[in-house]
């Protein structure tokens, strides 16, 4: 009975000694993990701007009649002013029944509301209050908003994406030297999701008339997250 305890003893010794190289294959090597963040700040060179018309009517048909009509003028206004008809797109389009009130029974129907809005792409942001001149002069009663935007985001990201790299390096290394030890190579990058600001500006159309428009600068940024591998100072 001892023999075979002797033996079975051996054998989960070897067992143990063989699993160790792997349990110790598991372990992360030492790092120092930051984040760095960078900003671009450039002014932007595009412009989306939304606006169409609501009409108002005692019938479905009437309504959209009256509604295609007031929006044609407006897209050959846009047209004649040199829009080109590829940056303009149909954003919404609808036709919904009114009610009155009614506290004793179901809502009479009271007529109908037709709605036809388009978004205008504007490559020269120095013409936006062009634009919206031109929609209201047309008919347009309803401005949304002006959306302004960095056409080439991705290439100015980039610029945005070394500074942010240096960021991380320059605070890996003020921890490495805090800690005693020196700083290796990056085990791992990864960048958080930044998406450009999309500044949405909402307007009434009697407001907007030869109002004055300011583009302003739109704020890149990106986030990176960096692990670094540290080692003993020599």
């Amino acid at each position: 009975m001892k023999k075979h305890r002797t033996v079975f003893a051996g054998a989960v010794a070897a067992v143990t000694l063989f699993a160790a190289p792997a349990t110790a294959q598991t372990v992360p090597p030492p790092a120092i993990s930051v984040t760095g963040e960078a900003n671009v700040s450039v002014p932007p060179d595009l412009a989306l701007v939304d606006g169409g018309v609501t009409s108002e009517a005692k019938t479905a048909r009437e309504a959209s009649d009256a509604n295609n009509t007031a929006m044609g003028k407006v897209l050959q206004a846009l047209k004649a002013a040199g829009i080109d008809q590829k940056d303009v797109q149909t954003s919404r389009l609808s036709l919904q029944p009114q009610s009155a009130p009614n506290r004793t029974g179901p809502s009479a129907i009271t007529g109908y509301r037709a709605s036809n809005r388009v978004t205008i792409r504007v490559r020269d942001v120095s013409k936006v209050a062009n634009v919206i001149d031109t929609l209201v002069a047309a008919g347009a009663n309803e401005i949304g908003g002006i959306n302004f935007m960095v056409s080439q985001a991705s290439k100015l990201l980039d610029e945005a994406r070394d500074k942010a790299v240096a960021d991380a390096r320059r605070k890996a290394e003020i921890y490495a030297k805090a800690a005693g030890v020196a700083l290796g190579a990056p085990l791992s990058i990864s960048e958080e999701g930044n998406a450009p600001p999309m500044p949405y500006r909402k307007m009434s159309a009697g407001m907007v008339a030869s109002a004055p428009v300011a583009q302003g600068e739109e704020t890149l940024s990106v986030t990176v997250s960096v692990s670094w591998a540290i080692k003993p100072k020599e």
